[in-house]
């Protein structure tokens, strides 16, 4: 069985992505130190005090971060087609119905410290994640397994509760990480920002307020894997703001920015700076506003949908992000295979008229009163201008009298997850390349969102029917209904997709594999090279 996921954008992207200039080269030279610049937030609360640990943690930045020292069986290829093993030897479902899966791990493997892995240890690492099942719902995606059998030190067996096609791609996510018992206690997360693995690289953390402010990543000498490290070590210096972070890539004190503003886009995408390349990349990222559907003030689903029949996307794109996103009119985006334009399809054009009878329709009395919340500093400074225009929007329609309310990810993280936000913003960075992962996180049973909302037909027909397909395309009619049900009852608003750029100084090379079109980060790429 080989699943393989029809991204042809991404691939094209990241094949041939766009360069300024010679920073997309391949040719990297190990020994120099790359330091790359982020403004990604890292913070340790009491509320969410275990920010790396991968049993724990649900977002792509600290995902970013465990990918580089904390090893999975698979990993992610680099051309974008299936997984391939990385701390496993060879893996492949052994019988037909795809319920039972077997992992050999590769010879000697250790941890960065020295101790050895054996397939006990993969199985108490996987074992850990269900068994602590955390508040973020990251133990969902492994939520087919049964029961996981080790027959030998070097052999893994998955038996599944049913047939699921992506379960080789869970296996590269973090949460299926191999894990040190030593450094890992079975039933408890791990606090703070230690990382450790028998990933390519060793990690060491530098604090400051309970905050991250400088991460090294050092080349793992013990690491055996499927990966080629370019560099003996990585330097991540996290900013306060863009503008700091711009400044230091001008000056040479960073090599590369991750996640550079749109108007910094802008600006080296018109050549201003010889020396700095931008490397643009189609990704699958996506933007969405969540409902809580059991608040009061959105309970009524004729109000999620007036939202949906007002909200102008075009608009919002032209006045915030320009031709650096696109319209989305469904959870999964244009380029895989089972997108389809739902809420288009329901809503056409934005209608206040047509607004206006939904909500007459259901006897709602006008104007509808509500506040819309964002992070302010997890999906860049754009979020709040974002926010701004769809408050405007809406409030231009007099069906509506909305605020907005922003917050640092740190708390709004969790207050989201204790469902006390009516309406809020949120981005979609997948787990892996398939529009399984941009449907089952926010419909099934024990979703990352905590929603109230459950579709029995969505949970317990359409998504396992959809994981039984050995190809995508076979499965594309089942995401179509599934769509077609988010559009009607309106349990998220799937607003626009992105795709990604990463501006770099025009010596290091590897920058165009630095991130995939899942937005993984992949810092083994990069390297020093001769300047353009």
């Amino acid at each position: 069985m080989n699943r393989k996921t029809l991204v042809l954008s991404a691939v094209i992207g990241l094949l041939a992505p766009t360069v300024t200039a010679c920073g997309g080269s391949d040719n990297g030279s190990e020994g120099a130190t790359v330091v790359v610049g982020t403004t990604d937030r890292f913070t340790a609360t009491k509320e969410a005090p275990a920010p790396f640990d991968p049993a724990y943690t649900y977002d792509t930045n600290s995902w970013n971060m465990l990918r580089q020292s904390v090893q999975t069986l698979m990993i992610q290829s680099k051309g974008e087609g299936s997984p391939v093993p990385e701390a496993a030897e060879s893996c492949g479902f052994s019988d037909r119905g795809d319920e039972r899966y077997v992992c050999t791990l590769r010879k000697d493997l250790q941890f960065a410290d020295g101790d050895q892995i054996t397939a006990a240890t993969v199985k108490s690492s996987i074992e850990r994640s269900l068994r602590i099942n955390a508040d973020t719902g990251v133990a969902a995606l492994l939520n087919t397994i049964d029961t996981i059998e080790t027959p030998g030190d070097r052999e893994v067996v998955f038996h599944l509760k049913t047939a699921d096609a992506t379960f080789p791609y869970k296996l590269t996510t973090p949460v299926a990480g191999i894990v040190n018992p030593k450094d890992y206690e079975g039933k408890k997360l791990r606090n703070g920002f230690s990382i450790d693995g028998s990933g390519p690289y060793t990690f060491k953390a530098d604090v400051k307020n309970d905050t991250l402010t400088t991460a090294t990543f050092t080349k793992n000498p013990l690491y055996k894997g499927s990966l080629k490290v370019n560099n003996d070590k990585v330097v991540m210096r996290v900013f306060d703001n863009s503008n700091a972070m711009g400044a230091a890539i001008d000056k040479g004190d960073i090599d590369i920015m991750i996640h550079p503003t749109p108007a910094q886009i802008n600006k080296l995408g018109a050549g201003t700076d010889p020396n700095i390349d931008l490397v643009e990349m189609s990704g699958l990222e996506i933007r969405y506003l969540g409902f809580n559907t059991d608040a009061p003030v959105i309970k009524a689903k004729a109000v999620r949908q007036a939202m949906a029949q007002i909200i102008d996307r075009g608009e919002l794109i032209f006045k915030v992000y320009g031709t650096q996103a696109q319209t989305l009119y469904s959870l999964v985006p244009a380029g895989l295979t089972g997108h389809s334009n739902s809420f288009f399809n329901k809503y056409g054009e934005p209608s206040t008229a047509k607004a206006k009878q939904l909500l007459a329709d259901a006897r709602v009395a006008t104007p509808v009163k509500l506040t819309m919340h964002y992070t302010t500093d997890h999906y860049g400074p754009a979020s709040q201008q974002e926010f701004e225009v769809l408050q405007k929007q809406l409030n231009a329609s007099g069906l509506f009298d909305v605020t907005i309310q922003g917050t640092p990810w740190a708390a709004f993280s969790t207050v989201e997850r204790k469902g006390k936000y009516s309406v809020y913003g949120m981005g979609w960075f997948p787990d892996f390349p398939d529009a399984d992962n941009f449907v089952a996180p926010f419909l099934d049973k024990d979703n990352f969102l905590n929603s109230p909302y459950a579709n029995k037909t969505i949970q317990q027909t359409l998504i396992p029917e959809s994981r039984r397909a050995q190809n995508p395309i076979d499965a594309a009619h089942t995401m179509t209904e599934i769509q077609d049900t988010v559009a009607e009852d309106v349990p998220v608003l799937p607003l626009w997709q992105g795709k990604q750029y990463v501006a770099a100084r025009d010596d290091i090379t590897g920058v165009a594999y630095s991130i995939n079109s899942s937005s993984v980060l992949q810092l083994w790429e990069l390297g020093h090279g001769l300047s353009g």
